[in-house]
């Protein structure tokens, strides 16, 4: 296990050091083009932001049926739905959850729908176990979080756990790792960062080393 972290330490080393060395070999050219592009790549964002927030993402809102619901779909890209029921309390949970990953990410439509409302949306998706949230993308539903299962199968899991079970599908833009929860992929981190200091420590001791007689 040493000697893998090792090689991902040195992995990760080499590649900064070719990046570093990228920005070095650029002239001012290259870097002006590169400054106009990052600002017409922060007005489109900016665009997208406002027509995002005037087609009600940035909130986390009930909708009142199925008609509503496909009407949401047509309208956003991205689009996390909670399948509820009032009088189970776990949907209370995910609610709390989902309010606060709404605001976060802004690119996708946030909504919770009442199983009782939507009868044959319910029977069509097959949806039998409450709370269960729809990942729906480019008008198609590609994944569903169903119960707490996938997250941890516990009541008190993290936001940022859910935000990762959501991100495996596509629906919001995340930066992390989407093979590992993130607990665990702090710890590799960690794993990561101790390997390079290991090896740091060690090539400096051995610069230490007098062979001198």
């Amino acid at each position: 296990m040493e000697q893998v972290l090792q090689h991902v330490a040195q992995t990760v080393e080499k590649q900064l050091d070719s990046e570093l060395e990228k920005l070095d070999a650029m002239d001012s050219n290259d870097l002006e083009a590169i400054r106009r592009q990052r600002i017409e790549e922060m007005k489109k964002r900016a665009k997208l932001k406002q027509e995002w927030l005037a087609n009600g993402h940035g909130e986390y809102t009930e909708i009142d049926g199925e008609k509503e619901f496909f009407g949401v779909c047509n309208k956003s890209e991205n689009v996390v739905c909670h399948f509820y029921r009032s009088d189970t309390p776990r949907c209370r949970i995910v609610d709390m959850h989902l309010q606060a990953l709404a605001k976060k990410h802004v690119e996708t439509r946030f909504i919770k729908l009442d199983v009782e409302r939507a009868p044959f949306l319910t029977s069509r998706l097959k949806i039998r176990v409450l709370p269960t949230i729809g990942l729906v993308k480019d008008k198609k539903t590609k994944d569903f979080i169903v119960g707490f299962t996938d997250l941890g199968n516990c009541d008190d899991f993290t936001t940022e756990v859910l935000e990762w079970r959501i991100a495996r599908a596509d629906v919001i833009e995340y930066s992390g790792d989407l093979l590992v929860p993130p607990a665990e992929a702090r710890r590799q981190r960690a794993l990561t960062v101790h390997s390079k200091m290991t090896i740091r420590d060690k090539q400096d001791s051995d610069s230490d080393l007098d062979f001198s007689d």
